[in-house]
């Protein structure tokens, strides 16, 4: 961020997730989820950063793994060429037949985009992942897992050591300490784990302790470890993300009004879906983004200064979004962020990726001039037996409920019995129990269950890993790997072993 620049900035992250599921299921749970994700969002994703598109790309070693797995690139043009050819095919025919020409029509143009996305793909050599490479600034806990609900040091540990080291091995020795907090979810506990593996900066959600559109939602904060906290802005996000954000808007494709094969030729009003009448919106959407992005820091600093003291750098807007987001659940989403970074140099809104920011700007410190509401709550409240309030997320209320509430309870504790085991077993807890351990913490299963998509799935899932590990731990340290796919390569079961 400049230093002679007082009005401000905006940093767009984008957390790229996807749950193992490379290998496990097809339609219409498992792996499709992977191939739609690679050409709604992460293909058309790379045309905008390799244009030089100033955000901040965080990817999460477990979509790294799927990205890496072999033979992924000819399972997805099977999917395109075969399966995605047919569906648009069966479900216009069967349009068309009942008299609606005009969703036929949008179908047979909407199957263009797996066409274009293959293209891009083969034009890039069929490797994703290298494509996204020059572009990789944060990495995250190697599958996702809720660190706070974690049982151990150790267990935060390994989740956090072995995302940043198949980070390092697969895009060198650049990343200068940026880690994507699953779910947003962090704990004063922490800290020292974090710090320890190198951790430099998180992004943090403090909207529970410090109010919606709060101005200290606009500094990051230095934890008493030395781990910058960067707080998200949820009053900007909830622009784009939430009940009534732009994606709701009438004109835009409607995700969830589907045909028999899962294709979407509406649009959120019911009407036949208008591609130029969405694109045009979505423009306008993003004027209108900027444009408040703008007001936002504008009375941010204007209140600071009533108050007698000023926003280091005019203030800095951290928008972030799940990539997902962005061409899956709104079909336009890529177009929106394209108009967004034009707007910003049409508007004079500067955008900074958020390790240039960090790079620039000076934090507040705790205790230091920070709110004292922070001082009880997340950033410095006790420990994990005393409250869930007590730790912040981006999920719902804000806190851990989506992953340790009533309904997935069980989940929460066969997690930390699972962790306990691994930990028992001591040196005859091989590379496979560790693995299995990975994949039982992803935060997906539970999450899933919690909001009711694809809940068979996520349980199925769950108990498969589940009983993998029991077998891998009954097995020692020779059990056979051949169920794990390409699954946390990076993991070190060497770091689990400690005292328990």
């Amino acid at each position: 961020m400049s230093r002679t620049s007082q009005r401000g900035a905006l940093a767009i992250v984008l957390h790229t997730h996807m749950p193992y599921v490379e290998g496990f299921g097809t339609w219409p749970f498992g792996e499709e989820w992977l191939w739609e994700a690679m050409a709604s969002c992460y293909l058309p994703l790379t045309d905008l950063l390799d244009e030089g598109a100033p955000v901040t790309l965080s990817l999460t070693p477990v979509l790294c793994d799927q990205l890496e797995a072999p033979e992924v690139s000819e399972r997805f043009a099977a999917f395109v060429q075969e399966v995605r050819s047919w569906t648009h095919e069966e479900d216009a025919a069967g349009l068309r037949a009942a008299g609606h020409e005009q969703l036929a029509c949008e179908l047979e143009r909407s199957w263009r985009d797996y066409a274009q996305a293959l293209e891009r793909l083969q034009g890039r050599g069929g490797d994703l992942l290298a494509a996204l490479a020059p572009h990789a600034q944060w990495t995250s806990a190697a599958t996702h897992s809720v660190l706070p609900l974690v049982a151990t040091d150790a267990g935060v540990g390994l989740q956090v050591q072995a995302g940043i080291s198949a980070h390092r091995r697969r895009f060198g020795e650049g990343w200068r300490g940026g880690l994507w907090l699953p779910e947003c979810a962090y704990a004063p506990w922490l800290a020292r784990t974090l710090e320890e593996a190198g951790v430099r900066a998180v992004c943090v959600e403090l909207t529970n302790s410090l109010g919606l559109g709060a101005v200290e939602h606009l500094r990051p904060i230095v934890s008493d470890s030395g781990v910058v906290l960067v707080p998200i802005d949820r009053a900007t996000i909830s622009l784009v993300w939430s009940d009534g954000g732009y994606p709701a808007a009438g004109a835009y494709r409607d995700y969830h009004h589907h045909t028999v094969h899962h294709h979407n030729p509406w649009n959120n009003d019911g009407d036949a879906y208008d591609r130029d009448a969405a694109l045009a919106l979505a423009r306008e959407h993003a004027v209108d983004f900027v444009a408040r992005t703008i007001a936002r820091l504008r009375s941010a600093n204007e209140a600071c200064a009533d108050a007698g003291t000023a926003l280091p750098g005019g203030g800095l807007v951290v928008c972030a979004l799940d990539t997902e987001l962005l061409g899956h659940w709104w079909y336009e989403g890529p177009h929106w962020l394209g108009a967004v970074i034009e707007e910003c140099a049409r508007q004079g809104l500067e955008l900074v990726r958020l390790d240039d920011a960090l790079a620039g700007s000076e934090p507040e410190e705790l205790g230091s001039g920070v709110p004292a509401a922070i001082d009880r709550g997340v950033l410095a409240g006790p420990g994990f037996g005393d409250s869930a309030a007590e730790v912040g997320s981006w999920g719902t209320d804000g806190n851990l409920s989506t992953w340790s509430g009533p309904a997935v309870a069980d989940m929460a504790f066969a997690m930390r019995a699972a962790e306990l085991e691994v930990l028992a077993a001591g040196e005859l807890a091989g590379e496979a129990a560790v693995r299995e351990l990975l994949a039982l913490q992803a935060s997906d299963w539970p999450f899933m269950v919690s909001r009711g998509i694809a809940v068979p799935y996520a349980h199925e899932r769950f108990d498969g890993h589940r009983l993998a590990l029991a077998q891998a731990l009954a097995a020692g340290p020779d059990a056979d790997l051949a169920g794990l796919r390409n699954l946390a390569c990076d993991a070190e079961p060497a770091s689990l072993l400690v005292p328990v």
